[in-house]
Formats: structure tokens, C-alpha cells, sequence
């Protein structure tokens, strides 16, 4: 396939998104990166850090270039108040979310081969008057598809059952039907995003010990071990359910090719102790490519030449691998996949 185009938004502005921005900019990648975000934003944020930064405007025709360091390709999306790092204006939520429909809008046009987020803050995009819970259920909203929030480090993949939910809410949403979605999602994107002819799938349980036969709670017996029969009933690989607390073991790991964990802390510290700064967030299910920095927006971080760049760098280029696999998957005879 030609080289990748990939959409970068630039998360929120007073956070450390535009720093990350310019940060990778300064690196080659075999892909054409196009930011979607406000060049004078990016243009301060550069010369705060006292990086170089030349803004090229995107016209949307020119395709195939690799990035070239030092520059980068924006497509322009003015914020509406000037930003002061570390301090939230609830304002700029609508030009923040804007960055967001342009890239999911390239993508489903074709435009783009995938989008690549740093991190939001859902607090102040709230208080603008906007209902935001996260760019997954964002996304999923707009694009269609059925979400699953999976993260990768070295080593290992972490798929949730649920996302970002209160843990009192969590029992309520592991039903039978929920979960063979899940599983359906996940074995599919598995192979058709990384290449893995038949994904090992380890599942956890939800209880202590995978409810112990029923005494420590009964989602197991109920909704999470009948799933796992009806998926393995359609030929998926899959283990469990699995007391949570031996999921992550070396002997699980090393012949497993994801763990689906049934609520986000459940999953994610063992992922992020781990590989945290190098660890990627994956969106499955959806008709398009996205992935996503393992962090938050650091308000903290902003402007100071502090922020880590290193998880965007593994989110811009796990998007390539995932747009080329795809491409891959696509052109070869139906007998190999």
C-alpha cells in the first residue's frame, strides 16, 4: 500500500497534547501525519519548548509524502479564546470536539487511513454544556460499530468488558449477550488489524477467584462462562473464566495473545505497571482506525518540556502497522487469513 496518511488531533490545548504535537514532529516517520488542530497554538507551544516548527497548510490533495521532521501538515480548526498552559476554558470545548469530527470524518471518507488522539479532559468539555464521557463512546456514537477499549505494552494486550463506569455499575453490564460482542470484536480485529491467524483469548472472571463456584458472586456461572461456550461454539480460542488475580502470571502470558478483563481497573494497572509511556489504547470494533496515548492531559506538564512523547509515538506507530495490516488482510487470497 501507498504510505499511510494518519489524522492527529491535538487533545486539549491547555494540557500537554500540543506539546506532544510538536514533540513527534521532530521525528521521521513512513507515514504522512496531518494535525488537526490550531497552528498558532502549535506555533506558542513550539517555541515555548524552544523546538523547531514550520506549519504547512494541508489542501487535502497532495497524498504519499512521508513526514518530513521538523514540519508538519495542519489542517487548521481556530480555537475561540487564546490558551494559557495548565488552565482549562470550557470555550474552546466545541473547537476541541470539531478536531475530533474532522478526523473520524476523513476516516469514514477515506481521506485518512487512521486517527490518532492524545488525551482529552472530559471534565471541561462537561462543563461547556456537552455531555462527553470519552473519546471511545464519543467515537462510537458518531461512526457506529460496537467499541472495545483494548491497550497494548511490550508483552501483553488488555481488552475491557466495560469502560468507564463507575465499579458500582460494572456487575450490572456483564451480561451474556454483551460479552459475546466483546469476544466476537476482539477475535475479528485481532486478526484483521494485527495479523493473528487464531487469537488465544484469556478471560477473566468479575468475583474474587471467578466466584468460586458461585459463593463469591454468580456472573460467572450466568453470563461469563456461557459466553466463553457460545464463542468457542463458533471456533475462538478462549480460556476461562480465570480468578483475575492469576490472569497476568508469566505461564498465562507467554501463550496468550490478549486477556479480556471485565472492568478497567481490573485490567489496566497491571498493563500500566508494565509499560506505562509506552503502553498504546486501542479502539476495536469500529470502522475505523484509532488508537490513543495510555495518559492523561498533565496540565501540570504543559509548556514545561517535561512531557513524555513516548506513548504517542508508540499510538502514531501502531496506527501505521494497523492501517498496513489491514491493507494486507484486504488484498490477499481468502484461504490465508
Amino acid at each position: 500500500m501507498d504510505r499511510p496518511r494518519l489524522a492527529l488531533t491535538q487533545g486539549e490545548p491547555a494540557g500537554i497534547g500540543p506539546d506532544l504535537l510538536v514533540q513527534i514532529a521532530q521525528h521521521p516517520f513512513e507515514a504522512e501525519l496531518i494535525a488537526i488542530a490550531d497552528p498558532g497554538l502549535l506555533k506558542a507551544r513550539a517555541a515555548r519548548l524552544r523546538l523547531p516548527l514550520e506549519i504547512v497548510p494541508w489542501d487535502g490533495r497532495k497524498a504519499g509524502a512521508r513526514h518530513r521532521p521538523g514540519a508538519l501538515k495542519v489542517l487548521s480548526i481556530p480555537l475561540a479564546e487564546p490558551v494559557a498552559c495548565g488552565v482549562l476554558n470550557p470555550l474552546n470545548a466545541r473547537a476541541v470536539l470539531e478536531t475530533l469530527d474532522r478526523a473520524y470524518a476523513g476516516c469514514l471518507a477515506g481521506a485518512f487511513d487512521a486517527m490518532v488522539t492524545p488525551p482529552l479532559h472530559k471534565g471541561v468539555i462537561n462543563d461547556a454544556g456537552i455531555p462527553f464521557t470519552g473519546h471511545t463512546e464519543y467515537l462510537a456514537m458518531k461512526t457506529g460499530g460496537y467499541p472495545v477499549m483494548m491497550l497494548c505494552a511490550p508483552g501483553l494486550r488488555v481488552a475491557l468488558a466495560t469502560t468507564h463506569v463507575p465499579l458500582a455499575g460494572v456487575a450490572g453490564l456483564i451480561t451474556q449477550e454483551h460479552l459475546v460482542r466483546v469476544l466476537r470484536v476482539l477475535n475479528h480485529d485481532l486478526r484483521e488489524y494485527f495479523g493473528i491467524r487464531k487469537p488465544r483469548i484469556l478471560v477473566c472472571g468479575l468475583n474474587p477467584h471467578a466466584g468460586e463456584g458461585g459463593y463469591l458472586g454468580n456472573e460467572e456461572l450466568a453470563h461469563i462462562g456461557p459466553a466463553i461456550a457460545v464463542m468457542r461454539a463458533e471456533g475462538i480460542d478462549l480460556e476461562g473464566p480465570v480468578p483475575a488475580d492469576t490472569a497476568f502470571i508469566p505461564k498465562h502470558r507467554e501463550r496468550i495473545d490478549a486477556v479480556l478483563a471485565m472492568y478497567h481497573d481490573q485490567g489496566l494497572p497491571v498493563l500500566k505497571s508494565q509499560g506505562f509511556g509506552e503502553a498504546v489504547n486501542v479502539t476495536l470494533g469500529l470502522p475505523i482506525i484509532r488508537t490513543s496515548v495510555d495518559h492523561g492531559t498533565a496540565l501540570d506538564l504543559a509548556g514545561t518540556g517535561r512531557a513524555d512523547c513516548g506513548s504517542l509515538l508508540t499510538a502514531i506507530h501502531t496506527a501505521i502497522e494497523m492501517a498496513q495490516c489491514r491493507a494486507s488482510a484486504r488484498l490477499a487470497p481468502a484461504h490465508t487469513l
